[in-house]
């Protein structure tokens, strides 16, 4: 499973960033990476221009399963920790439930 990291200009990407929030997302996903092909890393700051802004940070991960279209999630939180986190968690509930579907279409068809 191939991790890309991306910021916005209001974010500096430091290579122990990256390294930790591509770890964060790897331990996210571990039970089911043999399915992920690539995972798309989007941070950014959308309230830069204001200083106190609530829930400013965003992270949208886009995953790419095997043979199947893209899918993506969106978490807003006051860190960028906090939003990796939820996000996270988010794309590996979807992914959990998405292959779940996919294996009961297939069992029912059997």
């Amino acid at each position: 499973m191939q991790i890309q990291i991306n910021t916005d200009r209001n974010i500096e990407g430091h290579e122990a960033q990256t390294a930790y929030f591509s770890g964060v997302v790897k331990n996210a996903l571990s039970r089911i990476s043999e399915h992920i092909t690539r995972v798309e890393v989007h941070l950014s700051d959308e309230n830069s221009d204001k200083k106190n802004g609530n829930d400013d940070m965003r992270c949208m991960l886009e995953a790419r399963l095997e043979g199947r279209q893209p899918i993506a999630v969106t978490h807003h939180a006051q860190t960028l920790d906090q939003a990796v986190d939820g996000a996270a968690d988010k794309l590996s509930s979807l992914i959990e439930s998405t292959l779940g579907r996919l294996h009961d279409q297939y069992a029912h068809k059997g």
